[in-house]
């Protein structure tokens, strides 16, 4: 979460976030939408909320990989922002 919140912080325009108690970190897109970001310790998970769908990703020893897809969590998130919000963000 801490390398996705740096990132977020570079990004000037198109997006609000915060950083909530839990490790909940909600994005919200100029356009009013939101995004969720979750560490589902009890899962041992990342959740992802988005317009789009609900997504889960387990650490494999390397990386965050969606349970479903086999996707990498950061390469996703940014597609997910890209198709959310139009906001281009490089993880």
């Amino acid at each position: 979460m801490q390398h996705v919140e740096a990132v977020l912080e570079r990004v000037e325009t198109g997006l609000d976030y915060e950083l909530a108690s839990g490790g909940v970190l909600e994005i919200e897109f100029d356009d009013g939408s939101k995004m969720v970001v979750n560490a589902h310790l009890a899962a041992r998970e990342i959740w992802v909320a988005a317009r789009s769908g609900g997504f889960h990703y387990r650490w494999d020893g390397q990386q965050w990989v969606d349970t479903r897809s086999g996707e990498e969590l950061l390469s996703t998130l940014g597609k997910l922002m890209q198709a959310q919000g139009g906001v281009t963000v490089n993880f």
